[in-house]
């Protein structure tokens, strides 16, 4: 196995790993751990080239100093990523030798579930290494994250309507939802079991024709989902979604989604602002997930109610960063990155902690 340290501004620790042996090669980057040790997914994903990974996993990274930063977690911005084909390259060989990859950090990166990861995964790698979070009920852990996330953005649906239309009745309005994963499609249940309207799409075809069985629920193919006249867009997906080409096309005036690093860039932020959309910032209303799993982490063990409690905060998160955009005439994006970077300057304030400046 060999790793390789990669030079990353503001970044406190990229490592590659690769392992001809099991085909493994992947990256871990961690952010922030001003807060705490860093906690974030593994993510597998077929990227086209290497350049295109490590952009991602710092983004990611960086992602996550931020959510943990607001939602209070006591815990550090970090991110993992395996180049590979989740349909075809998964063996219990190549995620020990991640597990082997994740225990050389010694303790600075704890990692959980993401896109293309499953329960089944995380228990090939803890049999190389203890910092994994997310394995199931019965081992005593928090289990599956995503119905976690879920629960969050519909919770802080809730602060977005009341923003933006003056209701909390989300069953009164029209959503449009990108992406039929695993949290993308609890969203959705949920939306329908309401008695909303909604309107899917996901590049799996086939979620398409099943979720268009629940009640309520209609299917819009490719990107036909930005041209959907919705009160409400919710980009459940991979991130860079909110871009130049894609913004001037939405027909909705709340954008409120689950995908991390939904903007392309922070620039766009300023253009959904510009188009009169509110934007509820990914990093707030996607916590959910590792809300509860930073409750596995505390001395104490998880327990299902605190994490509930605390994801329920998500909607009092909201609604102070909608309230520093208003008075302080930021877009919500602006005022959340405030907000988190308040929080991280007070701790190293306290405890002395010295790294570079995150927002680089």
């Amino acid at each position: 196995m060999k790793i390789e340290r990669i030079e990353a501004e503001g970044y406190e620790n990229v490592v590659m790993c690769s392992d001809p042996d099991t085909g493994l090669k992947a990256i871990i980057a961690v952010h922030d751990t001003t807060l705490g040790p860093a906690l974030g997914g593994l993510r597998m994903w077929n990227y086209k080239t290497d350049e295109e990974a490590i952009t991602d996993v710092l983004r990611l990274s960086r992602g996550m100093t931020y959510k943990s930063a607001c939602a209070n977690t006591g815990l550090g911005g970090g991110k993992a990523v395996i180049i590979g084909d989740q349909n075809k390259d998964k063996s219990e060989r190549l995620f020990r030798a991640m597990g082997r990859f994740v225990e050389t950090l010694g303790g600075s990166y704890i990692t959980a579930e993401d896109v293309g990861i499953g329960i089944q995964e995380l228990e090939w790698l803890h049999k190389e290494t203890k910092y994994v979070t997310g394995l199931s009920r019965q081992s005593g852990s928090s289990g599956n994250p995503s119905p976690f996330t879920a629960r969050g953005c519909i919770r802080g649906l809730f602060a977005c309507t009341e923003e933006k239309f003056g209701t909390s009745h989300l069953d009164r309005l029209h959503y449009s939802v990108q992406g039929l994963g695993q949290v993308g499609g609890e969203v959705v249940r949920c939306l329908s079991m309401l008695g909303a309207r909604v309107t899917v799409s996901d590049i799996n075809e086939d979620r398409c024709v099943e979720f268009s069985a629940l009640p309520g629920v209609e299917v819009a193919y490719g990107d036909e989902i930005y041209d959907i006249d919705a009160d409400v867009f919710m980009p459940c997906a991979l991130g860079g979604v909110l871009n130049g080409d894609t913004i001037p096309r939405l027909k909705v005036k709340v954008i409120a989604g689950a995908a991390n690093n939904q903007l392309l860039t922070e620039s766009h932020a300023t253009m959904i602002h510009d188009h009169d959309i509110l934007y509820a910032p990914d990093f707030i209303i996607n916590a959910g997930g590792i809300i509860n799993v930073s409750v596995e982490v505390r001395p104490e063990g998880y327990d299902e109610r605190t994490a509930v409690t605390k994801i329920e905060n998500i909607y009092n998160g909201l609604r102070e960063v909608f309230e520093t955009s208003r008075r302080e005439n930021l877009t919500p994006a602006e005022a959340a990155y405030q907000v988190a970077q308040n929080r991280l300057d007070e701790a190293r304030q306290v405890n002395g902690h010295s790294v570079a400046d995150s927002t680089s």
